[in-house]
């Protein structure tokens, strides 16, 4: 997924021309967590972020946080009571469709850190919402995650 991440940033900088957005390569920057990582601490001052969660290279969950979001960014996705569709409670209901057991609400977001990659693709806030939501989907066209959206929409 690590080599992958470097050519979606590439098409979707052409995605973003088609949409009117010149991006350069410094306009989007990438930062990639390895497992076992580290919960970014904040969003970059200045920054909005999409992010992808990969677990055994297939992508998991794609997300978004503007640039006043960042408890999205930083810690709802590693716990299950937190905000609405979370990576954490995904995974308690529906881990077992991809082979993760035996998890619970207190580890779920230890697993996660320990056992997933994540690549945040940050783009300058002086960008619109719009062009943060098109990289979301994009991204999730092209990667396809296992938690997102309704089953009955899959």
């Amino acid at each position: 997924m690590a080599a992958e991440v470097i050519q979606l940033a590439h098409d979707f900088r052409a995605v973003a021309a088609l949409a009117g957005f010149d991006l350069s390569e410094n306009d989007l920057n990438i930062e990639t967590l390895f497992a076992p990582h580290i919960s970014p601490s904040r969003l970059p001052a200045g920054k909005m972020a999409v992010y992808v969660f990969c677990y055994d290279s297939h992508a998991l969950k794609i997300g978004k946080a503007g640039p006043n979001s960042n408890a999205r960014y930083t810690s709802q996705h590693y716990n299950p009571a937190a905000a609405q569709s979370t990576l954490a409670a995904s995974l308690l209901k529906r881990g077992a469709e991809i082979g993760i057991q035996g998890i619970t609400e207190a580890t779920v977001g230890q697993w996660i850190r320990a056992n997933s990659d994540r690549y945040n693709f940050l783009l300058d806030s002086s960008y619109p919402i719009r062009l943060l939501t098109l990289l979301e989907s994009f991204l999730q066209c092209r990667l396809d995650p296992a938690f997102e959206g309704f089953r009955s929409q899959r």
